[in-house]
């Protein structure tokens, strides 16, 4: 059984046919605000990649993608995306865009190891993200800059919900508070790192946390980045408080991503500098593609969040444990 807890007090306030129209009124509204923000233009992108491409994110290093074999072809083997975090950074050279231009797309992926709770799902559905920077444009001011857009967009949607749906009342914060992922764990030393971005995300309401991917004073990471996307000392997570569930709930990860020297050094860490060969790696080292930076939005996560569900089963048709399933419709929840 996957890991499910429905609180007492909930009921949903939408039945299916209704959470489906305010599923749609979120995505409409928050994808305009998000292109708006950030100079955006809608493209459409690859659901499978070649492996020998470099292009599939390897996530946190250990995730196994969904792959087969094409018959036309003599049964060469692709695999479904992780997500487009590289291949963004690719379609951004190759369609022409300038700095300060940038595109967004619908990234449908496949996470067979996922393990299903509220919050997770085997598919993801987000918005991937990407935009051009000049070199001198890698630092912290960009992110933060970019950070505070996306967090516009968000507080935006939730106003607009609000206004549309009397049981929803807007708790996003006006800002939202940076903090390091080093800074978390010297002030929260004993607690793990989910244990800590609860902890700060209660207090703020919404947080950007800085910095993962590399070691802390501790000698482990926050959490696992792969190494040849985000530059781990330039990117974070969106991190709000939930309280249909009491938690803390991520609704994107971004950065700005790796130069070349950025990305030599962490193949290095990862123990695995031989990915310098593949094509998307190698084409970085020799600066063929533009400097970027990007980033993932969960649908499904905002729609729960907005539309303040309490799985992300009720926003989203994936395939679950029949005893989830079961717990569920128990508690008057219907999984789709």
């Amino acid at each position: 059984m996957g890991k499910i807890f429905i609180p007492d007090d909930y009921t949903p306030a939408l039945d299916l046919k209704e959470t489906q129209i305010a599923i749609k009124k979120v995505k409409d509204f928050f994808q305009r605000e998000l292109a708006t923000e950030l100079n955006l233009r809608r493209v459409t992108a690859p659901l499978f990649v070649a492996p020998e491409s470099g292009l599939n994110d390897n996530l946190n290093g250990v995730e196994r993608p969904v792959s087969f074999g094409i018959k036309e072809q003599g049964e060469r083997t692709v695999e479904i995306v992780h997500s487009l975090a590289k291949w963004k950074r690719m379609a951004l050279g190759r369609y022409g865009f300038a700095p300060g231009e940038g595109l967004y797309t619908d990234m449908n992926a496949i996470r067979r190891d996922e393990e299903t709770d509220n919050l997770h799902s085997i598919y993801v559905d987000q918005w991937d993200w990407e935009k051009i920077i000049t070199k001198e444009q890698r630092t912290e001011e960009t992110l933060k800059d970019t950070v505070k857009a996306v967090y516009e967009a968000l507080r935006v949607t939730e106003k607009r919900m609000s206004n549309s749906y009397e049981y929803i009342h807007c708790i996003l914060p006006e800002e939202i508070t940076f903090v390091t992922s080093q800074e978390l764990e010297d002030r929260f030393p004993d607690l793990s790192p989910r244990e800590r971005e609860y902890k700060i995300a209660k207090e703020k309401g919404a947080v950007f946390l800085m910095q993962i991917g590399g070691a802390l004073a501790s000698g482990e990471p926050h959490d696992g980045r792969a190494p040849d996307y985000d530059d781990w000392s330039l990117n974070g997570d969106i991190i709000v408080y939930y309280p249909v569930l009491d938690t803390a709930l991520e609704l994107s990860s971004m950065g700005i991503r790796v130069d070349e020297e950025a990305l030599i050094k962490q193949l290095e860490i990862a123990g695995c500098p031989e990915r310098a060969q593949l094509p998307f790696q190698k084409a970085i080292i020799e600066k063929q593609l533009p400097y970027t930076i990007g980033g993932g939005i969960g649908q499904s996560r905002i729609c729960m969040f907005f539309l303040r569900k309490a799985h992300i089963g009720e926003v989203q048709v994936s395939i679950w444990p029949e005893d989830t399933v079961e717990y569920a419709k128990s508690r008057g929840v219907t999984i789709l």
